[in-house]
Parts: structure tokens; sequence; C-alpha cells
């Protein structure tokens, strides 16, 4: 085929097809990606809010699929991306570069099976058991309800995609509807393979130039060793500061009297009863145990556990063994869906079992792969105990099964902690660039590829359209007691109303706990005479709508708000934050994560819970400054950022806003910056 036009020759085609401006930053990012495409080396991006990054990794993307016949997979990590690209970026994108590509760019979205409707499941009389605790007239008859609309909600999807369902339904309804990779029959043996959902996403992206997908589903093909996403030799990582949680998320698993019991009643009427009566004696013998002990991390194997894990390891593996189809697979859909979702449900307690005695054959916990605790929580006043278990880190996996297998971008607004690409990328199973930077991914124990080009990385800073230092104000409010564990001091509660009068509303505040939040709530609806929100008054995209659409409001919530804001105008002047948001001092993973750190040599404070709170403070700074023309101010009401001696590391992770402590100057700014906004109504 004849050549294809340069990067830059086709940027420059896309920006004026769609109406946009020329800008620096989204040139050298594009040139950038570009560059790693051709040579095979991995790249770290940091492009600010209003770079148009989407752009820069998407064009080159498209030109090396066309020019090679080769997917190129990107990766986001919210459901919102994924629409922005499939439903706006990409159908414009590809029609304004139709011409210069030589014919119109295919793409398609694939997410895991079970965010897709299963027709097999639907139209037939296996329902999901419900569980001990919904055995209630409420919880059911709403159960009813939402399967009964999910129902009548087939004849009208094109794509049963859970995503496109609105409003939507509970994670227990959505269950009764559809199956996970382990439950499907399979295409050759359903009634309704040739109608599956799932199997036409997969058969679309098969066709597709560009693959958009989660970083879920990219973990699950990492993981599972089974091929989930097309061939393919890029893979661009978009929202890259949450890919190690995501992975570490799906790597995770969990061993519950609940679920070994739910396994044997799928067993039932399938296997012997006998067998079943084994699995059911397991989860008695395992809710007996757990009863005993104290909620918390394991660094050692409980007294008595052991026993009862190889009951429950053996039992599984027999009723397992059972329901091995004899003489060929089962004839009908019904059957084999029945037998696969037990099947499904033995194996992942057999497989839990199983990681949890591996973990414990190692006698010195500084060793083990697995962070494993025990953690309760009560659901309708009744306790529910369950063991828990996650790798102390994904840099091996990532390392050997990503970046081992194509070129990969990684791209966010938020990649520089302390100043430094390196933090994040040893989490990605990445060699540090500055000697300085303990690697604990390399000290985990996981091969590196063979190939040292492999792990070659680049990184580029392409800066933002923002002037911060013009735009924001970072206050410290330097003054104020450091926060203790009693809640919101009297000093915040009159911080904060001093700072929302003189913004006039148009308030973000991201609390660190949900009481917080609440409790702010409640009292500052008392004292101001502007109207507050508070997450969990109604679903969050509607209370971010009304936020937007009434500049007087002001909204608080905790931690999803941190990340999924995005009001530019003058609807949001002030972003409020009570505290620096290190990760609580009793999560188990990320404790252990930290102790394995200090056991090398390194600070493990700075490189786990430091590096954590730097990672969500810009997040949640970046609530701020979403167009070129927003102004305001961030508000910091935890006086440790400036008088601790890591504040300035956590600084160095900010973008360079104009920074003070002294509260009369931030009041007298908001008040102009409101008085400014009124004048131009």
């Amino acid at each position: 085929m004849p050549e294809l036009p340069a990067v830059p020759k086709l940027l420059a085609t896309a920006v004026q097809a769609l109406g946009g401006k020329e800008r620096k930053g989204q040139q050298t990012m594009a040139a950038a990606v570009a560059h790693a495409i051709d040579t095979g080396e991995h790249l770290a991006v940091q492009a600010g809010t209003g770079t148009g990054k989407s752009l820069a990794y998407l064009v080159p993307s498209l030109r090396h699929a066309v020019r090679t016949g080769r997917t190129v997979v990107v990766s986001t990590a919210t459901i919102a991306l994924q629409r922005q690209l499939v439903d706006r970026d990409l159908p414009r994108l590809a029609d304004a570069l139709a011409s210069d590509l030589g014919r119109v760019p295919q793409f398609a979205i694939l997410k895991g099976r079970n965010n897709y409707l299963c027709l097999n499941k639907i139209n037939s009389a296996i329902p999901d058991e419900p569980e001990q605790e919904l055995f209630d007239a409420f919880a059911i008859s709403k159960l009813g309800r939402e399967v009964q609309r999910l129902n009548e909600w087939v004849s009208d999807t094109e794509n049963g995609d859970r995503d496109e369902l609105t409003p939507g339904v509970t994670d227990r309804a959505w269950r009764q509807v559809s199956v996970s990779s382990r439950e499907c029959v399979g295409k050759s043996r359903c009634a309704f393979g040739q109608d599956c959902f799932a199997e036409k996403a997969r058969a679309e992206s098969a066709q597709a130039d560009v693959v958009v997908t989660n970083h879920a589903l990219l973990a699950i093909d990492a993981i599972s060793g089974i091929q989930v996403l097309p061939e393919h030799d890029v893979v661009v990582v978009d929202e890259a500061h949450e890919l190690v949680d995501r992975v570490t998320g799906v790597a995770t698993a969990e061993l519950s009297t609940g679920g070994i019991s739910a396994a044997a009643k799928r067993c039932s009427k399938l296997i012997d009863e006998q067998e079943v009566d084994r699995l059911e004696g397991a989860a008695e013998a395992w809710h007996g145990l757990l009863d005993d002990l104290q909620p918390g991390r394991w660094d050692r194997m409980p007294d008595g556990a052991a026993p009862v894990l190889a009951l429950i390891r053996d039992a599984a593996w027999n009723a397992r063994t059972a329901l091995a189809p004899q003489g060929g697979q089962a004839a009908d859909p019904e059957s084999a869906a029945a037998r696969n979702q037990a099947l499904a449900a033995v194996e992942e307690v057999h497989d839990a079992a199983v990681r949890v005695l591996i973990t414990f054959e190692e006698a010195d916990p500084a060793a083990h792969r697995d962070v494993v605790w025990l953690s309760s929580e009560e659901i309708r006043g009744v306790p529910r105990r369950t063991l828990q278990m996650a790798p102390l880190s994904v840099g091996g996996l990532l390392r050997s099964r990503l970046f081992g297998t194509a070129t990969v971008v990684l791209a966010s607004a938020t990649l520089q902690i302390g100043g430094s690409f390196d933090n994040l990328a040893v989490t990605w199973g990445l060699p540090p660039q500055s000697s300085a930077v303990v690697d604990p991914a390399l000290a985990n124990g996981a091969e590196a590829p063979s190939d040292e080009k492999a792990l070659r990385w680049n990184s580029v800073d392409v800066g933002s359209p923002f002037d911060h230092a013009k735009s924001g104000i970072l206050y410290v409010a330097k003054h104020l007691p450091a926060p203790g564990r009693d809640g919101l001091p009297q000093s915040y509660l009159d911080e904060i109303e001093r700072l929302i009068r003189a913004a006039g509303g148009r308030t973000l505040g991201l609390f660190s706990s949900m009481r917080a939040a609440k409790a702010a709530t409640e009292i500052l609806r008392e004292r101001l005479d502007t109207p507050v929100l508070c997450q969990g008054d109604d679903a969050t995209g509607a209370l971010v709508r009304k936020f937007a659409d009434d500049p007087e409001t002001s909204l608080f919530g905790t931690l999803s708000l941190w990340q999924g804001v995005d009001v530019p105008g003058p609807s949001l002047s002030l972003v409020i934050l009570d505290r620096i948001p290190f990760p609580r001092p009793d999560d188990p993973l990320l404790v252990a994560r930290q102790r394995a750190v200090e056991s090398r040599g390194g600070n493990g404070f700075l490189s786990i819970a430091a590096n954590h709170a730097a990672l969500l403070l810009a997040q949640g700074t970046g609530r701020l400054l979403r167009s070129v023309d927003d102004r305001g101010v961030i508000a910091i009401l935890d006086s440790r950022l400036a008088t601790a001696r890591y504040g300035g590391y956590l600084r160095a992770s900010l973008p360079p806003y104009w920074e003070t402590s002294d509260p009369q100057v931030v009041t007298k700014a908001l008040e102009r910056l409101t008085n400014s906004v009124a004048q131009l109504k």
C-alpha cells in the first residue's frame, strides 16, 4: 500500500476537521507515541487536562493499525472515558482521517463477558439462589422488579451491554441475567450462540483497528493465560495511574462461608448428595473457625486453619471431579449452563483454599507473594467474615504479561509523584530510571523478560494548556490543628463555612471519609444560605449535574468524587480537601507493601503511603481547572502539608499553583472571583 502521511500531518488534519486548535503539548505527545510504536520502547506520558491526549494517542494508533493490519488495544479505567472514545472521539476521527488513510478505520469496544446479557440464562430456569440475608419480602420484591425490567430490556437492546441500561440495576439483579467466562457453555453448544451479545462483541473486536477495553479485562487477559483480547502489538493504557489498583482488584480472591455454601447449593441435583454434604460440612467448619478469629492480616496460619482449608480444598475438588461431564458434554444448553455455573463456583472455592495454603508454606512472612487478611462487615446486623488474598505486587505480572508482549504507552494527567515517573514505574514492573528508587516489584521474585528491549522505557511530561500559577491558588490552612481521629474539629467547620461564603457556594468538598462528609453537610446546611448536596443523597451522576447546573450549590463527598467530577465554568471555584488522603493505617495490603519496602531498606512510608496520598491529592486538586478559562482556589485544611517533612514531596506532585497560607488573602481572592462572575451575568 502507498506510504501513509506522517503523524504530524494526520494530527493537523484531525484537529482541523474536529474544529479544534493546535496545541504544542498534543503535538509533542503524538510524536512521542509514534516514536514509541516505531521503536518498540514503552512510554509514560503525563498530559495535563486540556492537552487533548486522546487524539494524541489515537492518531498514531490508527495510522499504525491501518499500515500494519495489526490491532491496537486502548484500555481505560472508567466507563466515562470508554464512552467518550467510542461514542465521540473515534467516530469523528475515523471519518476525518479516512481519505488520508485510504479507508475508514474500524473500532470496537470489548468488555468482560459478565458485562453482557446472557440470552441462555435469561431463557432458562437457572436463576441465582438468593443469599440467606436477603430472604425478606422487600429485597426479593425489589430484585424481582429489576429482573423483570431486564427481561423487558432484552427485546430493546442491540448490544446487551450493562452500561447502556438506564437507570442501572443492582449487581445482584444483573447476576441473574449474566454469566462469567467460566460459567459460559460456549458458542457451539448454546442454543443462543449465534445471537450472543458477548460473542458478537468479540467478533467485532477481532476485525477492528482499535479495540477499546478496560483495565480489568486487560488484567484478565494477562492473568488467565486465555486470550480474551484480539491479537495486538500495541497497548495504550489511558488513566494509567489506576492500572495497579485495577489489576490488583482482578487478582484478589476471597473465601467465605457464604461462597462455599453457594457452591454446594449449585451442585445439588447435579452430583451425589454425599459430596454436596461434604462441601456443606466444610462451610460449617470454616464458619466455626472464622468466628473465633479476630479480623486483620495473617502473618502466619492461625491454629486449626490448615486442616479446615485442606478440608475445603478436598471437598471442592471432589465436587469438581463429580461435576465433570461423563461421556461428553451435557446435551441440552440448560443442563450445561447449570453444570458450568456449579463448576465455576467450586473451582473458585478450591483455588482460593489452595492459594492460602501455598502462601503459608513459606515460613518467612516477608517472602509471601500474597497478602492474606480476615475482613468483617455487618449486613443487616449479621456479621459476615471473609478471608481475602491479594498479590503483594503486580509488577512481575505486568512486566512479563504486558510489557513483555507488546509496546505499551501509559498516559494520564497524573503520573509524576514527588516530581518523578519512577515511583509509579516500579509498581508497573519497569526498572527505575534513577538508582535512588527501590523497586518493590523486581524484589518480589518475578522473572523479567529475557529481551532487554522489553524493559526499555521513556517518559515525557507534555505540560498543560493551563497557567496554573495565574489560574489557581493553593491554600494550605497552616493555622489549623493537624487532623485527629475524632471527626471534623469545630475550627475546620468554621473554616469551611468562611470559604464557602466567600465563594458564594460553587464548592466541591472532598472528604477523607463518608462520616466526615455527612457531618459537614448536616452542620453547614444549617449555617449557610446556599444549598449543600451530599454524596448518597442521589445517584452520583445526578448530584454532579445538579451541582453543575446551580452555581450557588456546593457538593460534598468522598473518594469517587476525587476523580469523577468534571465541571468546567463558574459552578466550581473552590475545592476543599479536609485532610491529606493517606491510606487507612489498618489497610492490610498497603501496610504489607509498606513493610516489604522497609524490609529491603527502603522508605516504606514514602514509597507506599505518601505515593498513595500524592496520587489522590493530584487527582482531587485536578477537579478545579477543567478549562483554560477556569479560575479558583484549592483549600487544603490539613496543616501537615505545610509543616511535615513530607509536605514538600507531596506538593511536588501538584501543578505549580500560586501558594499561600494566609486566610485573608484567600477570602479576598474568592470574593473578587465571585463578584466578577456576578457582573458577567
